[in-house]
């Protein structure tokens, strides 16, 4: 057998096993986070009720509140890495903009995500789940010394194996990252990706059980005759999608202007406000879970669902605008479950849809939402149809997303991890001096360089392809080597902004011929 064949064999069975390593070990990181914040709920449910009948004790809980809410906003601004989701951090690792080391990241974003979000602050476990699960693929891939590509390799497929832990939804999970945060789909990269999520599935389910993240029951398939409804719902969605976009993209810039208040003591908002929703409300503590369950046991009320969306989208944002360790996933996916629902309940008043589809308008809703915010539609699909259960409502749930989709695009909204990638990355913009770096891009069909001749390309000063991986294959380039859509290519370049060269990379490997 040929050398080189061998070589490569070599090295895609240490991909796999280190992808079989990050998934496990991400798979226990993951669920241990999601099980500690479930009892810690439980714990702040508990003690409300007590408090019902002994209210002076809320006065010691307000001082300890305080009291965490000064030690978290300490701690995300100190190290402002763990702060928000985490999400758009992996995304600046996996474009070769952003670096952060593992391990600091790893154990305070844990900690802080445990107390913000079993606290019943509205925020979402799966943002910081996927980048604990991306720290520990770090940490795998650098304790491998592998080289700079099969490091990006490591740290996607820890990104999706700790949503698919938070999830239970592997194949969603693979999805998103290649669709959202990586934006690659090369089998070298979907295949580690995949078998991490396998695997980290497999311990969430050890733990947790093999029911549906969100168990929403339902009973009666829409019929085609009132498919229209997917059209105005997905209309509505789309708009206040792109409101959720335009609010959350200015939580930063909104909270600057708070100059009376420092950073530190943002989350003292939260954690006040939060107290009174405890004590009314505690079914809508969290990222969302409990108030998804429990929606259509409810009493069947317009006016209760739509304050329902006015609390969860008000007070998700104050959330989220503390900058401490959680995420908007689940957030999104709560606030369109509560606007399907709002949705079924104005047309059953007009006495044009029935009642009993309230299930499966809530399960439209989640699904457009999440596509529309975060132009990610096959994501949200998939994402859904995982966590339900159920293939049932493939044909609506595209069909919401989509529309959704178009709206936001319509109105031009961008992929909302996306822009929030770029502003945190436009607080850290500083000028570097020139060095060595290795940078990675895969061709798309259709762009500059499908189907163009190395020799034949301007590339940009001081760079060249080292590197080409096609397929299951690595080729040593020349000049007359042609690029196909599919290949990854791995540079070299001498540069002094490496986040601009990227982004000249990138555009030639997507933006379509002229």
């Amino acid at each position: 057998m040929d050398k080189k064949v061998i070589t490569n064999q070599n090295s895609q069975v240490k991909q796999m096993i280190r992808a079989i390593i990050i998934g496990l070990l991400t798979g226990l990181v993951v669920s241990t986070f999601r099980l500690i914040i479930q009892h810690f709920l439980q714990f702040v449910q508990i003690s409300f009720t007590y408090f019902h009948h002994h209210p002076t004790g809320l006065i010691y809980w307000a001082v300890g509140s305080v009291i965490l809410a000064l030690i978290l906003g300490h701690l995300a601004q100190r190290y402002p890495n763990i702060k928000g989701s985490g999400i758009p951090q992996v995304e600046g690792q996996l474009k070769c903009q952003f670096e952060e080391k593992w391990w600091p990241v790893l154990w305070r974003k844990y900690l802080g995500g445990i107390f913000a979000i079993g606290s019943g602050l509205f925020l979402g476990r799966e943002g910081p789940s996927i980048q604990l699960g991306a720290t520990i693929g770090q940490g795998v891939a650098e304790t491998a010394h592998v080289d700079s590509l099969n490091r990006r390799v490591g740290i996607a497929s820890g990104a999706a194996a700790g949503l698919a832990a938070a999830f239970n939804a592997p194949i969603a999970s693979t999805i998103f990252i290649l669709e959202e945060v990586y934006h690659n789909f090369s089998p070298l990269i979907w295949l580690a990706t995949f078998i991490s999520s396998l695997c980290s599935n497999m311990v969430s389910m050890t733990i947790f059980g093999l029911e549906p993240v969100l168990n929403v029951p339902y009973h009666y398939e829409l019929p085609v005759g009132l498919y229209w409804h997917l059209i105005v719902l997905g209309v509505i969605l789309g708009i206040l999608g792109r409101l959720y976009q335009v609010v959350i993209l200015h939580l930063d810039y909104w909270s600057g202007k708070l100059t009376w208040l420092k950073p530190t003591a943002y989350p003292i908002i939260p954690f006040l406000l939060v107290i009174p929703v405890d004590w009314y409300l505690p079914y809508t503590l969290g990222g969302g879970n409990q108030l998804i369950a429990e929606l259509r046991l409810l009493p069947f009320s317009l006016s209760l669902f739509v304050g329902l969306f006015i609390l969860r989208f008000v007070f998700s944002m104050v959330s989220y605008g503390s900058q401490l360790p959680g995420g908007i996933f689940l957030p999104i996916l709560t606030l369109g479950a509560v606007l399907g629902a709002a949705y079924c309940a104005l047309m059953t008043n007009l006495g044009i849809l029935p009642i009993q589809y309230l299930p499966n308008f809530i399960i439209y809703a989640m699904a457009g939402y999440f596509a529309c915010i975060s132009k990610a539609p096959f994501t949200a699909i998939l994402l859904i149809t995982e966590m339900v259960g159920s293939l049932a409502h493939l044909m609506p749930l595209a069909m919401v997303s989509i529309i959704a989709y178009l709206v936001v695009d319509a109105l031009h909204g961008k992929p909302v991890y996306t822009e929030m990638f770029e502003n945190f990355i436009g607080l850290r913009a500083e000028k570097k001096p020139l060095h060595q770096e290795t940078l990675s891009v895969s061709i798309y069909p259709g762009s500059e360089l499908d189907g163009c001749k190395i020799a034949d390309y301007n590339w940009p000063a001081d760079c060249i392809v080292s590197l080409i991986y096609r397929g299951e294959d690595k080729i040593i380039p020349n000049g007359k080597t042609v690029l196909l859509a599919g290949d990854t290519l791995v540079i070299q370049a001498n540069i002094s902004d490496k986040n601009k060269l990227q982004e000249i990379l990138e555009r030639a490997s997507h933006a379509p011929k002229m």
